[in-house]
């Protein structure tokens, strides 16, 4: 009996946790939102990134937003969906994505007022966990974009192929033609 309440109390807590992980792709230059929900009263809010290290990509502290060790490429682009929050909404808008805005992001929350922390990067678990895929938008075709340097070395080096093909196929005729020629005399 205790053995199947273990398992029904993991099985619920696998349930709860892979409900709230999600994934986006979003084109680039869009904006998307990272959506969360939480218990109100939260002293403070934090979505962050692992790869980010200590900094953060969008912190809610004390009823107001901070920037302080927010991320500089994160800075100006982050807002929340709903400034009061209501209903317990964590959610935030990134805006302009790019591709180096891929990634996971986590939400978490703290909800009481005790042991105050100077930085970001809560010690708690994340509430929300969304992976972020961002894709360069298709091309006037609908086929996706060749962009910048890739697009033009792909081009010089087919075309730097097909003009060695035209001399190597040139030469060749030139040989297999001289040969004949001196054949038939």
């Amino acid at each position: 009996m205790v053995v199947f309440l273990g398992w029904t109390l993991l099985s619920v807590c696998l349930l709860v946790s892979a409900s709230q992980a999600q994934n986006i792709t979003a084109e680039s230059g869009q904006n998307v939102t990272l959506t969360c929900r939480a218990p109100n009263n939260i002293q403070t809010m934090e979505w962050s990134r692992a790869d980010l290290g200590r900094e953060y990509v969008f912190l809610y502290r004390d009823g107001r937003e901070t920037t302080v060790n927010q991320h500089r490429s994160f800075k100006g682009r982050v807002a929340l969906q709903d400034k009061q929050m209501k209903n317990g909404n964590m959610s935030v808008i990134l805006k302009n994505v790019m591709i180096s805005d891929r990634g996971t992001y986590e939400c978490r929350v703290k909800a009481n007022k005790k042991k105050r922390r100077k930085r970001a990067n809560l010690k708690t678990d994340p509430i929300c966990s969304i992976y972020l895929s961002v894709v360069d938008p298709p091309g006037p075709t609908g086929e996706p974009k060749v962009n910048g340097p890739v697009g033009l070395i792909v081009g010089l080096v087919v075309s730097c192929v097909l003009i060695v093909s035209a001399f190597v196929g040139f030469v060749i005729y030139r040989k297999h033609k001289g040969e004949k020629s001196q054949g038939s005399h």
